[in-house]
């Protein structure tokens, strides 16, 4: 009957801290790959610091009711056109701005295939995303207006968080698990960091333009035809921080242009990381 009773004791004991175990993913991604393509140089004006843009590691945990995502860049992150005094104000930093599609059932042809407007790029068949996060310098307001006007068709899987916080070299958020849902091993994720633009061009979301030729707001080493993506650093399976990561992100993010015809371009299509698989 003692052991019957500690077998039990230890039962109970079991029950709630198996309940309690929550969802903790780490990506890594290799130092010295914020080139896109590969060809891709930083604008020229000194707030683009090397490191500025170079994704090393994004951390995804489950924390209550909450997914909280941890983006670390190689450099520290900071404020150099004073955020705060935007109108309204922004969320502390200015440079980056960093997009993160989740893929929550790895179904092929499911979801969306194109990632928002004027980042050209496209998503994998078997790797379509179903929900998107936006780690935004701008004020909550102006993204989520942003996100209304040019994403229509969208809009609803698109979440912004309601602040991001700064520390050191990373980028911090909360998100409801009401909106995006509870991650498992199955869901796939992709991380896209690209530049800021407080005035895009036409129907572009937030987005800073690559160049053929760099300038002081500029990325070069582009195309100046509409056509080459615009986003400096990803993630690649398997997500390691591995130095063969670096030629798979080059790749992966291979395209072809075709003048003025974006049409006829073919864009760079792109995987999801699935770390379970």
């Amino acid at each position: 009957m003692k052991r019957i009773a500690l077998l039990l004791a230890l039962a109970l004991w079991l029950v709630p801290t198996m309940a309690s175990a929550q969802f903790k993913l780490t990506l890594t991604d290799p130092a010295g790959d914020d080139k896109g393509p590969g060809p891709y140089v930083y604008p020229t004006a000194a707030e683009y610091k090397a490191g500025s843009f170079d994704l090393t590691s994004v951390q995804i945990e489950e924390k209550g009711s909450d997914v909280v995502f941890t983006v670390s860049l190689k450099a520290r992150i900071e404020d150099p056109w004073s955020s705060d005094t935007w109108t309204p104000p922004g969320q502390g930093f200015s440079l980056q701005f960093v997009q993160i599609y989740v893929d929550t059932d790895h179904a092929e042809g499911s979801g969306h295939k194109e990632a928002l407007p004027c980042m050209n790029v496209t998503f994998q068949e078997a790797s379509r995303w179903d929900k998107v996060v936006l780690v935004s310098p701008q004020a909550v307001t102006r993204t989520k207006t942003e996100v209304k006007s040019k994403a229509k068709a969208v809009k609803g899987d698109v979440i912004v968080p309601n602040r991001v916080k700064v520390s050191g070299k990373r980028l911090i958020v909360s998100v409801p698990k009401s909106a995006l849902g509870t991650p498992t091993t199955d869901w796939g994720w992709q991380v896209l960091v690209q530049s800021n633009e407080g005035y895009p061009r036409g129907e572009c979301l937030l987005t800073r333009d690559v160049n053929e030729v760099e300038g002081e707001h500029r990325f070069g080493g582009g195309n100046d035809w509409d056509c080459d993506p615009h986003a400096i650093d990803i993630i690649v399976p398997p997500a390691k921080g591995g130095s063969g990561e670096k030629d798979g992100q080059f790749k992966v993010l291979a395209h072809i242009c075709a003048g003025s015809d974006r049409a006829k371009a073919t864009l760079a299509e792109i995987p999801m990381v699935y770390p379970g698989k």
